[in-house]
């Protein structure tokens, strides 16, 4: 199985589970609640943080933004996209504090220019969301920047998986099973998904979750997954459409803790006693 160097660290069999705290737009549009986001993933030793990035204009029709939707940046769902949208300035800040806490940082590029506006900082890796793996213009586009890729496979097909691989390649492609519903029922999780998909592409398997609480995400480190992406959030009834499927900073804390030992919990697979037990069998058994 291939290996894909981020950084300082590899993501693929053999290697710690990269970890990826998805801030996404649980910002809210704020700065502040951003760094704050980016302080825990960096406290609980997450390897990277991750947010999302539109041209609002490009990815919605005039007719989208004018639809009416309350929301507190205004009326329209123009006012609601544009109001959580990070600018230059805003990413020149997460870039700099990023560097400065030495954690990783990338995005979601729904389109073509947020490509071009993320290579302004020379991201560690690129994320195509499962909204667009369809989206051939930009799985190309991406391509060019010969940037390590994660590519998460909610909503889609096996077909639309290997024509989506056909593009990008393997050599520097991390697939992420993925279901795409916030908060994802226990029944729609289909972990077994991933030892299927570690079967059938040569490329690194992950995980991104939106189900509530944090065994899910560890049992798909059992199951394969070198890597793991969930959505953080300071608190899960704040307002936003992705607050219920993140995780508070006292899950992610446990999330990482649990995925962190999962080696030890494997083991080698050779039954024997431990040193630690012979005083318990000579104190217990009997014949």
């Amino acid at each position: 199985m291939k290996k894909i160097k981020i950084g300082t660290k590899k993501i693929g069999d053999g290697e710690p589970v990269f970890i990826i705290a998805e801030i996404g737009i649980n910002h809210n549009g704020s700065l502040v609640t951003a760094k704050k986001l980016i302080n825990i993933a960096h406290l609980f030793g997450c390897d990277a943080v991750k947010f999302q990035k539109r041209t609002v204009d490009k990815v919605y029709t005039k007719e989208e933004l004018m639809m009416p939707r309350q929301s507190v940046f205004g009326n329209t769902n123009g006012d609601l996209k544009y109001g959580l949208e990070f600018g230059y300035s805003e990413y020149k800040e997460i870039d700099r504090y990023c560097k400065e806490l030495g954690i990783l940082w990338f995005a979601s590029a729904w389109d073509v220019d947020s490509v071009d506006f993320l290579e302004k900082f020379d991201v560690c890796a690129h994320k195509i969301p499962s909204a667009c793996i369809t989206d051939i213009e930009l799985l190309n586009h991406i391509k060019k920047t010969n940037k390590p890729v994660f590519v998460s496979t909610g909503m889609s097909t096996m077909d639309e998986i290997e024509n989506a691989l056909s593009i990008l390649g393997t050599d520097n492609t991390v697939l992420l099973h993925c279901t795409s519903t916030y908060p994802t029922q226990n029944n729609e999780i289909n972990l077994k998904v991933i030892p299927l998909l570690k079967e059938k592409f040569d490329c690194p398997i992950g995980y991104s979750g939106h189900e509530k609480g944090i065994v899910p995400s560890t049992i798909a480190v059992v199951m394969g997954a070198c890597t793991v992406e969930r959505h953080v959030t300071l608190d899960r009834t704040m307002w936003g459409s992705d607050q219920a499927a993140s995780l508070e900073p006292e899950g992610l804390r446990k999330m990482v803790r649990d995925i962190r030992n999962v080696k030890d919990f494997l083991g080698d697979g050779i039954k024997k006693v431990y040193e630690s037990e012979l005083p318990i069998k000579k104190k217990l058994r009997r014949k």
